[in-house]
């Protein structure tokens, strides 16, 4: 869940100190930036920077040098192809995880997806004029700083692409959290990119300088926590070479966490080296006032460490004198990237970052990074035209930018590891439990894999897999995850007995619908393989659904925020359509006497809740058996249309899809009639389900619209009201891989 937010703006338990004033320097912009503040906060901070909605756009607005003839009004930013309720700028990892909250990049701080300030800074220099284009800095005794005017935001899958502009120059500052399918190694590196690019845009020369930093509070959880830093020379492949600032906590706590972020490993600030390129460690303030008077840095870093992060808040900066900019564009490409070894545990075993089966050392792996950065700009440039293409003709425009919004957010909830020489993949369920490859979160962020990279879902099946068969779980159905919080897969089991949140029939029909879906889009051998391997362990969950899915007993299940429920028609159809999955899976390992019998079990059982489930009064399914004059949203017919099974009449089917349209509220359409909420993914789910249904292009509006205009400002929530669009719980899930339902149909 979120943290707390108490009364001054402070995240409850930030461990941030209060000044003198009941308010540290930081505080005053903490939640929301400069806003709200009055005099007596200006006083405090003489070089405050207001948002960019308020009335500094004016000022800013004059440092734009108009064409000829056009007006000189400035226009609000544009957003392309939506306004994100939070931009993703650095996403690889659970820990690399740093979003805008925003619309603008100037005014307010970026901050990891709890909400917490992970600050960065960004300044331009021209002609000898300071302006502000990141963050929201005080630089006491400095006059305002005027904003860059923020002309567009665009989004892709892989990157966020803002483009400003102040007296005559255009800066694009471009976000590339690369996502790399069917590379390993690529995909291992937990980096991201920052590539800022001027241009004139008036014809005339400009002297152009930028400078960008970031603050200690990257590193850790609680600002009152100690930390070291260096500086250091990076050689690179083909002569290129970097510097690198690093810092890190000086008293780790490996493999735990602060506020969930890592209690251990090393933050890496990299900077692509150039002529002109300088670098200073040290005080915000006085590293700040450094470049605001001089346009560079001293080359520098403070000796005062280990030091607590609010202690004169340190941070580790970059200036770069791009020189007379005037016909062609000029580049700086920097990298943010967090590093930890170990990465997480299992059963008790320390497990590698599978980056180390690459890179000895996090310094080759940067040099690797920055030297790919060109072909990674372009490989990603190639999969953003593939999403945005595939996503517009199966869905249309908006359903394209849902996609956009969504990859990041589902692959950032990831990360590669080395077991034994091979690699597995694991999945942190970020905002609600924190548990470790929740098997029910892991299911709906599916989608996204069986699109662009079956092969990472296997990855992600692989220790799931290997904890039912060789980790001791003792129960006749699937576990619910690998661990209750994560980095540490410890398992389910406490002195011999089962504490976890099971959800029998959930979780073991979720494991072989996945199985299937997987065997079904990877080559013939590997899936006979897969099939073979854990053909004993898909059986056994087979039969425990044989025995309980046709009318689930009282049991919990996926959307546990709405309780446990008996004899629940959607939990009984996944059950279902889990033993025909594992026909599937039995007609790849090639016993098709267990195929003919689960498909047998399958059609029968689906003839019997069809009739169960409908409400004699209505033109719907009941939300359960014995439940008359209810009803709920069906999506787990994904899953028959995913597998292509068949088993849902059409009649029910388009019954269930008349139905939710008269249901509809602004956001969409209700789980059930309880409450008023729904979940994102769950939507998408439903609207695959019912691609041909005019709900299916109602369902995809709808969620369009609550993404575009939630006034909730947080990382992609997946549970939100479907009347105020206002966000319920959950953000930054990886459960929005959800969104490529419609997408994973096609093979």
């Amino acid at each position: 869940m979120s943290p707390s937010i108490d009364a001054s703006g402070q995240a409850a338990g930030s461990g941030e100190p209060d000044g003198a004033t009941g308010l540290s320097r930081r505080g005053l912009f903490r939640g929301t930036g400069a806003i709200g503040l009055g005099a007596a906060g200006v006083a405090l901070l003489p070089g405050l920077v207001r948002p960019a909605e308020a009335a500094a756009v004016t000022a800013a607005a004059s440092a734009i040098t108009p064409a000829a003839g056009a007006a000189s009004t400035v226009q609000p930013p544009s957003f392309d192809p939506i306004r994100p309720p939070s931009v993703p700028l650095a996403v690889r990892s659970p820990y690399l995880s740093t979003w805008m909250p925003a619309d603008n990049l100037a005014g307010t701080w970026p901050t990891f997806w709890t909400g917490r300030t992970t600050a960065m800074t960004g300044m331009a220099w021209i002609d000898g004029v300071e302006f502000l284009f990141l963050g929201a800095p005080s630089v006491p005794g400095r006059p305002l700083l005027r904003g860059m005017v923020q002309l567009s935001l665009t989004l892709t899958a892989t990157a966020s692409r803002y483009v400003l502009a102040a007296a005559g120059v255009e800066l694009t500052l471009t976000f590339l959290s690369p996502i790399e399918p069917g590379d390993l190694r690529r995909q291992s590196i937990p980096m991201s990119y920052v590539r800022a690019s001027v241009r004139s845009t008036d014809g005339a020369s400009h002297d152009v300088r930028l400078y960008l930093d970031i603050s200690g509070e990257w590193a850790y959880g609680d600002s009152g926590a100690s930390i070291n830093w260096s500086q250091q020379q990076v050689a690179g492949s083909g002569g290129a070479s970097l510097t690198s600032l690093s810092f890190a906590p000086s008293s780790p706590h490996v493999l735990a966490e602060n506020g969930d972020m890592a209690a251990w490993g090393t933050v890496v600030w990299s900077a692509t080296n150039q002529a002109g390129l300088t670098w200073q460690i040290g005080s915000d303030v006085t590293v700040r006032a450094a470049f605001l008077a001089d346009g560079v840095l001293g080359d520098t870093a403070d000796s005062n460490q280990p030091r607590p992060i609010s202690d004169n808040w340190p941070v580790f900066a970059f200036c770069f004198d791009l020189g007379t900019v005037r016909g062609s564009t000029r580049s700086a490409v920097l990298s943010l990237g967090h590093v930890r070894q170990p990465a997480m545990s299992y059963l008790g075993t320390q497990l590698a970052p599978l980056w180390l089966s690459y890179w000895p050392t996090w310094q080759q792996m940067a040099a690797f990074f920055h030297a790919d950065a060109d072909a990674a700009q372009n490989r990603c440039a190639s999969l953003d035209d593939k999403v945005q293409r595939d996503a517009t003709a199966a869905g249309g425009y908006r359903y394209a930018a849902l996609c956009a919004l969504a990859l990041r957010q589902a692959y950032g909830g990831t990360e590669l590891v080395s077991r034994n020489g091979q690699p597995w993949a694991f999945l942190k369920e970020i905002s609600s439990d924190g548990n470790v490859s929740t098997v029910d979160v892991t299911y709906p962020a599916m989608p996204a894999f069986l699109y662009l990279d079956p092969g990472y879902l296997g990855l992600l099946l692989a220790p799931l897999l290997d904890y039912a068969e060789n980790g001791g779980w003792p129960e006749q159905f699937a576990q619910h995850d690998l661990g209750a919080h994560y980095p540490n897969a410890i398992g389910g089991i406490v002195n011999g007995q089962d504490v976890q949140e099971d959800m029998p029939v959930e979780e073991s029909a979720n494991m072989l619908i996945m199985s299937a879906a997987y065997l079904a889009r990877v080559d013939v051998a590997t899936a006979r393989g897969f099939a073979t391997q854990h053909y004993t362990i898909l059986k056994k969950w087979a039969d425990y659904l044989v025995a309980n899915a046709l009318d689930p007993g009282y049991q919990n299940q996926t959307d546990d925020f709405t309780g446990f429920i008996a004899h629940s028609v959607n939990l009984a159809l996944k059950g279902i359509i889990g033993i025909a999955a594992m026909s599937q899976v039995a007609t790849t390992a090639g016993n098709s006497a267990d195929a003919s019998s689960y498909r047998g079990t399958a059609a029968d059982y689906i003839a019997q809740w069809a009739q169960k489930a409908q409400d004699t009064s209505s033109g719907h399914l009941k939300l359960a058996y014995d439940q008359p004059d209810t009803w709920s949203l069906k999506y787990n017919g994904y899953a028959d249309a995913l597998l292509g099974l068949g088993l849902v009449p059409k009649s029910v089917a388009t019954e269930e899809a008349d139905w939710y349209m008269t249901q509809t509220n602004q956001y969409g359409v209700p789980l059930d009639p309880r409450h008023s909420y729904t979940k994102g993914d769950w939507e998408m789910w439903t609207a695959a389900w019912l691609r041909d249904q005019p709900a299916s292009d109602f369902l995809i509006s709808a969620v369009y619209d609550f993404a575009n205009g939630s006034p909730s400002r947080v990382p992609f929530s997946d549970l939100y009201d479907t009347v105020s669009s206002n966000q319920v719980a959950f953000q930054a899930r990886p459960v929005v891989g959800g969104i490529f339902a419609l997408l994973s149909l096609g093979r």
